[in-house]
């Protein structure tokens, strides 16, 4: 919450949501964001909002004194305790497939180093968490890249690219497109950056398909295929693909479609060791799987590496 009160003394102070997003490295979405639920908290309007101008309120303008003597307290504790251990909990954001594959493993890793530290995970998608971290609510996500690329203020990391695979039942159709016609498909949710990726394929392909349900559990979306509800495009590399009974592969015409997963973080967050480290845990743990390649995702081959601040 002392983040929010920074933000409201240099709204108030420049009286502009854009400006003061520049002077603090946020964009003004993020700024509005924070504003928007400190006043949600406190429970009345902190600035009268006119166009692109702010003004305080009138209860903005009483609140000012008590918030600059807050936060003035709260740097005077900070430096006090510049000393001490980095023992400050880390929120991390994951996708699904993510959470039950790639976290266990770089955890494991990461408590080596860093046994006492709390990590509090928060699930979602990448759209989801990408404004979070953008909010300064998380301080690191491990996500789909976003398509519009990233902002300044947040560094990516690459760690694998996944490949989509068209999958179906066994005995059916081996042609994706009569598949498609004849078998119930089942859609990886359309609000998720994979299942938007899905839905482009299909559209460029001029792929028609009957419509069955729609998810956005890769895993759970293959546990659907193998019991003969339906066929599916899925993001293959970290779901058990190999070991789920009763399942056939089909052949996607066009060049290969990927996604690439990545983890996301405030550059500023990085100058923490835990976060630096957990980052690291999550690079040495990711399968070399499609590595390098390019697909119809628009992202080009990275070898994962951190950056040098994380190194």
């Amino acid at each position: 919450m002392i983040r929010y009160f920074r933000t409201f003394l240099m709204a108030a102070e420049t009286a502009s949501f854009s400006a003061a997003g520049a002077r603090l490295g946020l964009t003004q979405s993020a700024v509005s964001t924070q504003i928007r639920r400190l006043e949600e908290d406190l429970g009345y309007a902190l600035f009268d909002r006119s166009g692109k101008s702010v003004t305080l309120s009138e209860e903005g303008r009483q609140l000012l004194p008590d918030a600059t003597r807050f936060v003035a307290l709260y740097e005077s504790m900070k430096g006090s305790a510049q000393a001490r251990p980095d023992t400050a909990p880390l929120d991390l954001g994951a996708v699904s497939t993510v959470q039950s594959t790639l976290l266990p493993k770089a955890m494991q890793r990461f408590r080596i180093a860093y046994p006492d530290t709390h990590v509090n995970i928060v699930p979602g998608m990448s759209t989801q968490l990408l404004t979070q971290v953008d909010a300064r609510e998380l301080d690191i996500a491990v996500l789909v890249k976003p398509r519009l690329g990233i902002p300044p203020e947040l560094k990516w990391v690459p760690l694998l690219h996944e490949r989509f695979v068209a999958i179906a039942p066994a005995g059916a159709p081996a042609d994706l497109k009569t598949l498609l016609a004849t078998v119930p498909f089942i859609r990886y949710n359309r609000h998720s950056t994979g299942g938007q990726l899905v839905d482009r394929y299909l559209k460029r392909h001029r792929l028609w398909v009957r419509e069955g349900m729609e998810l956005d559990e890769p895993a759970v979306i293959l546990q659907m295929v193998g019991e003969g509800l339906g066929c599916a495009i899925i993001p293959a590399d970290l779901v058990p693909l190999r070991q789920t009974p009763n399942i056939e592969e089909v052949p996607m015409p066009g060049p290969p479609l990927f996604r690439e997963i990545g983890v996301l973080v405030r550059q500023s967050a990085l100058k923490r060791a835990p976060a630096a480290a957990l980052i690291e845990a999550f690079v040495a743990v990711a399968p070399p799987t499609g590595a390098g390649e390019a697909g119809e995702a628009g992202e080009s081959g990275v070898t994962p590496a951190l950056p040098p601040e994380a190194a």
